[in-house]
């Protein structure tokens, strides 16, 4: 049997080093959501936890365009909601949910929340997705129903809510509202949210066109261990990153 051998994701010598690539692989992820039409006005954000001061993250500025983000145009927050580092306001949701989420989930690095589509369409079902594809197995058993909208999450309580709803999974839907992904590289978190709204979308015209059927819960375990793990949604990532590095490099500005 042939040994395949995967890359892994890189080790950093310096925190510095390791700061710039997550800031790298955030501004990607944010052109790579605009690209797949996730953005939705001002809504949205993905978070990168700083790996040095490790309660402050790095998120998008309030209002500017996914399309549009580069390395220089993203923030740094602390724990009360302060802008350290950058020079336009953050969005208050972002605070609200990532504060929570992170503080909550100390072994991750990433977070994404994007008002997309397929994901608002879902949500509003109430319902777990099922592992109807390959891809959809990545999330079977390892994502929850945060079943109770109240409107914009604007306090730090209603964000504690969906962190501990979120409990250890890598996804949490949001009733009435979209997903959220996290991961523990940013490349990890995107890919994720990515995969999410994509296994939404394929449900949704299954069940439009007929009666889907399920993996059974053996070979959906057994998938999910296959192409769910961290490392596999760090290398699914890369292609992607590869894609905007080329057709759009000034994000890296």
């Amino acid at each position: 049997m042939p040994n395949f051998t995967r890359p892994q994701p890189p080790i950093f010598q310096t925190v510095e080093e390791e700061r710039l690539h997550r800031k790298q692989r955030l501004a990607a992820a944010f052109r790579l959501f605009g690209r797949f039409g996730f953005s939705e006005g001002i809504a949205g954000h993905i978070t990168a936890r700083d790996p040095e001061f490790t309660d402050h993250f790095w998120v998008n500025p309030l209002g500017k365009y996914f399309g549009h983000i580069r390395v220089s145009d993203l923030l740094l927050v602390n724990s009360e909601g302060e802008v350290v580092k950058g020079d336009a306001p953050v969005n208050r949701a972002a605070f609200a949910i990532h504060s929570q989420v992170h503080e909550a989930r100390p072994d991750i690095v990433a977070a994404a929340h994007a008002h997309s589509l397929h994901g608002k369409a879902w949500s509003s079902l109430g319902r777990l997705l099922d592992p109807l594809t390959q891809d959809a197995c990545i999330f079977y058993q390892d994502h929850t129903l945060f079943n109770d909208y109240k409107g914009v999450v604007l306090d730090i309580s209603e964000g504690k809510r969906v962190g501990e709803s979120l409990g250890d999974k890598k996804a949490v839907i949001l009733r009435n509202h979209g997903f959220l992904t996290v991961g523990q590289t940013v490349d990890e978190a995107a890919f994720w949210y990515i995969s999410f709204e994509r296994s939404a979308q394929a449900q949704l015209l299954a069940e439009a066109a007929g009666k889907p059927l399920s993996i059974d819960h053996e070979i959906a375990t057994l998938t999910r261990s296959q192409v769910g793990t961290p490392a596999a949604g760090w290398f699914s990532f890369q292609p992607l990153y590869d894609r905007i590095l080329r057709e759009e490099p000034d994000f890296l500005e």
